[in-house]
């Protein structure tokens, strides 16, 4: 079953699309190197944002629905080919597998330098997911004080080393993500600096990120419907089955929405900004209050016993902590305050 967004027509569903949640399942039981795969092949024939981005984001979410893990592998392979694509470089690398690393931490820095034989980059860079497992990657470098360039690189190449950290975490164990050190690695600049914050898919693919959340607070609230085939619910369980379903039903609205005004063209500049918070918030809101309410209806039993679900409930927990919380609504309003002063 895939995650349906309200007025999307059966009849155009890609069939590739129907057969997804088997193929998402068939990579969580293969672990990583069939999650890679999938990812592969989903980069094969997704289109990217602006093209059919309300097919490309059910397919976020359809994934996410079954599992979470692998969607963390597929999504950032998707948003680099989407980088990739928006810069007018597709044809230019033939790598497979990509990542996407943009994070700074503190006492943590790559600088790019341009020498006789090009750019270079040196020095640290957190949350690297997937380094060890990866062809080539997407990785933000300081090319002067204030201004950051993006760059791609091969992750194979003898002067990157990934930094083993220890994971406590239960969500998404097997998505680590750690550092790696950069000593002097050849890299090809992908726009110019400040290009990958300011371009409207910075956006696109952050709402991109909020399908996948969405998608694995579906899975969650399947597992409050199956309740109701081993026990009929009380009116507290009830209410609690009808208050999921408005908030999906309500999230699932405005992404489909705003996939639309993508393809529309009416979705760029400050609109893409300020529609990437309002979307993340929406989501983020409604991920949380499906836990909750998950958590209070179906009581211990599931999340001690049941694998499936626990480690549901544990990745997507994590997973939506790429969003800022009181931070991020912060920024939606001080946007909306720019907007109309």
């Amino acid at each position: 079953m895939r995650l349906d967004f309200p007025d999307h027509p059966s009849t155009d569903v890609d069939p590739r699309l129907e057969a997804l949640p088997a193929a998402a399942a068939a990579a969580a039981d293969g672990g990583v190197p069939a999650a890679i795969e999938l990812a592969r092949e989903l980069g094969a024939w997704l289109p990217a944002p602006g093209k059919d981005t309300r097919l490309r984001w059910e397919a976020l979410a359809t994934v996410a629905a079954v599992d979470l893990s692998v969607t963390r592998v597929v999504e950032p392979h998707l948003d680099a080919l989407a980088i990739l694509d928006e810069a007018g470089l597709s044809d230019g690398f033939s790598a497979p597998t990509w990542g996407v690393y943009a994070a700074e931490g503190p006492g943590m820095r790559v600088v790019a330098t341009a020498g006789p034989g090009g750019v270079q980059l040196s020095g640290t860079k957190p949350w690297c997911s997937l380094a060890g497992s990866l062809d080539r990657a997407l990785v933000t470098a300081w090319v002067d004080d204030s201004r950051r360039g993006l760059f791609a690189i091969d992750l194979r190449h003898p002067g990157v080393r990934t930094v083993e950290e220890p994971w406590v975490g239960l969500g998404l164990r097997d998505v680590t993500s750690g550092p790696i050190e950069l000593d002097a690695v050849p890299a090809q600049e992908v726009g110019g600096p400040g290009w990958y914050l300011e371009r409207d898919g910075f956006a696109w693919g952050g709402i991109g990120v909020a399908a996948a959340w969405l998608g694995g607070a579906v899975g969650v609230a399947r597992r409050m419907f199956e309740q109701v085939a081993h026990r009929a619910p009380d009116q507290i369980a009830l209410a609690h089955l009808g208050a999921v379903d408005a908030r999906l039903a309500a999230a699932a609205a405005l992404l489909g929405r705003t996939a639309d005004q993508v393809d529309g063209g009416s979705l760029a500049g400050d609109a893409a900004g300020l529609a990437a918070l309002r979307v993340r918030q929406v989501v983020a809101d409604a991920v949380d209050d499906v836990l909750t309410r998950a958590a209070h209806s179906l009581g211990p039993a599931p999340l001690a016993k049941e694998h499936e679900h626990a480690h549901r409930v544990a990745d997507l927990q994590l997973y939506v902590r790429q969003h800022h919380a009181e931070r991020d609504a912060a920024a939606l309003g001080a946007q909306l305050v720019r907007d109309v002063t």
